[in-house]
């Protein structure tokens, strides 16, 4: 039987019994740039300094839940400057994500696979600057509220692992999580900065990357909720 570790919601990959590519990519071929659930932890408050070789005051910056990557490969592009680490559970999207990266050429990503709601097993208080969240798991039905990313304790804890003057941007296209979500942005300790129901006819729009999964909405119709907070 698959093992979990620590109970986080993720299988032990080196106990899978047939491992696909995917699985193998993750501790073959692209094992310098992504790194399973074992060895995530190993560098909590060393990302800087033992993984992208920077200094303390370099920005380190993370987007949780990659998907396949387009929004993760783009950004990493267009700020070389900053160091950026991708989150995400799925082999398959996780290695689409860095092999997309390392295609443009970006030397500033790495990509962990891991449980989100346990951020503090990966980075210490204070290690984190900008946070981005696109399009996480709405969990609409009732019942299943409690698994949804954005709650009143994760907030209070990715407050305490950023940095004064951070960022968190948060997009979806379900409503309910939006109002949900912003519910617990008042009550959390950050101030919201900008705010919309409907990015793509806002003044925002123009600094926005529109994701995989975002373009499929925007065919549907569907409008793109956003929201900015500030540590």
């Amino acid at each position: 039987m698959e093992q979990l570790i620590e109970n986080i919601g993720v299988c032990r990959t080196a106990d899978l019994p047939n491992p696909t590519y995917y699985v193998d990519a993750l501790t073959g071929e692209f094992s310098s740039w992504a790194y399973c659930e074992e060895k995530s932890p190993t560098y909590r408050g060393q990302w800087r300094s033992e993984v992208f070789q920077v200094s303390d005051s370099h920005p380190l910056d993370l987007e949780i839940g990659t998907g396949n990557g387009y929004h993760f490969a783009h950004y990493a592009k267009n700020h070389p400057e900053r160091s950026f680490i991708g989150i995400e559970k799925k082999y398959k999207p996780l290695i689409q994500a860095i092999r997309r990266a390392l295609n443009e050429g970006c030397d500033n990503a790495r990509i962990l696979r891991y449980n989100a709601n346990y951020l503090s097993h990966l980075f210490e208080k204070g290690e984190l600057n900008d946070v981005h969240i696109h399009f996480p798991d709405p969990w609409l039905k009732k019942r299943q509220k409690k698994h949804r990313l954005i709650q009143e304790s994760f907030l209070k804890t990715l407050h305490e692992l950023q940095r004064p003057g951070s960022k968190v941007e948060f997009k979806t296209d379900s409503r309910d999580y939006f109002d949900w979500a912003v519910e617990r942005f008042q009550k959390s300790p950050y101030q919201i900065t900008r705010l919309t129901y409907d990015l793509h006819g806002s003044e925002f729009q123009k600094e926005n990357f529109v994701t995989h999964f975002e373009q499929i909405f925007l065919q549907q119709g569907l409008p793109i909720h956003y929201a900015q907070l500030q540590r």
